[in-house]
């Protein structure tokens, strides 16, 4: 006995035109109408073997009061099964939406944080530092062996050290979004290029030796690039 709904989305109901509540009688009426309808012997212009296997299944259940009880629970059961399942998919889409929407919201936290404590503070250091250098060297081209000259630019060689030392301690206390690693990897290496720069101008006040004060200035040179391409990666 075939007590299963049907796999084409149609119950045995559905299949004999009747409704859910209909008696035995219009069960037994349904399906000797359809019968008749689609039975090669006597209509062989609406004649069809599927239809009359399905209709034959669905009376074969629902005509015996034991079977068609079975089924009605089967359906029920599907129906609430197919309620929940579509209760728990909207309910996941959801969820998936709301988790979509604060991980974006997240992100873009996450991204104004590293802005406002890491880069701004070390974008403004390092400004601070590259733009003074040129001017410090014609100050002390006046002169290179005058030693208040020499001492002003001792002065400011420690000055930018201690910037330096500040601008580095802040790029490391905050990782960098991934959104903004382009970024993040062009201020490294113009700290890099500055922490350097610093180096070999520090060596000119020992030995007055200008391919110090060149190499530094070149040094410089490429960390202002870097530092440009940090601040167009930003935007």
């Amino acid at each position: 006995m075939t007590d299963n709904l049907s796999m084409e989305g149609s119950n045995h109901y559905e299949t004999l035109k009747i409704k859910a509540n209909a008696s035995q009688t219009e069960i037994k009426q349904a399906y000797r109408r359809l019968a008749k309808m689609f039975h090669p012997d006597s209509n062989q212009e609406t004649a069809n073997h599927e239809k009359i296997i399905k209709i034959n299944a669905a009376y074969e259940v629902l005509s015996d009061m034991q079977s068609r009880q079975k089924y009605d629970e089967q359906i029920r059961n599907t129906t609430q099964t197919s309620t929940i399942y579509r209760q728990e998919r909207t309910a996941a889409t959801q969820k998936q939406y709301k988790a979509k929407k604060q991980s974006g919201k997240f992100a873009d936290e996450k991204i104004e944080e590293w802005l406002r404590l890491v880069y701004q503070p070390v974008n403004r250091l390092l400004c601070g530092i590259l733009n003074s250098l040129e001017q410090q060297i014609e100050e002390l081209a006046a002169d290179p062996f005058d030693d208040e000259l020499i001492d002003n630019f001792q002065q400011y060689l420690d000055q930018c050290r201690d910037d330096f030392k500040q601008a580095q301690s802040i790029f490391r206390s905050l990782p960098n979004p991934p959104s903004l690693a382009r970024a993040a990897a062009h201020l490294y290496y113009s700290l890099s290029q500055v922490g350097d720069g610093l180096e070999e101008l520090g060596y000119f006040p020992l030995n007055y030796d200008d391919r110090y004060l060149h190499t530094g200035q070149e040094m410089f040179r490429i960390a202002t690039r870097l530092h440009c391409e940090a601040q167009d990666s930003v935007g």
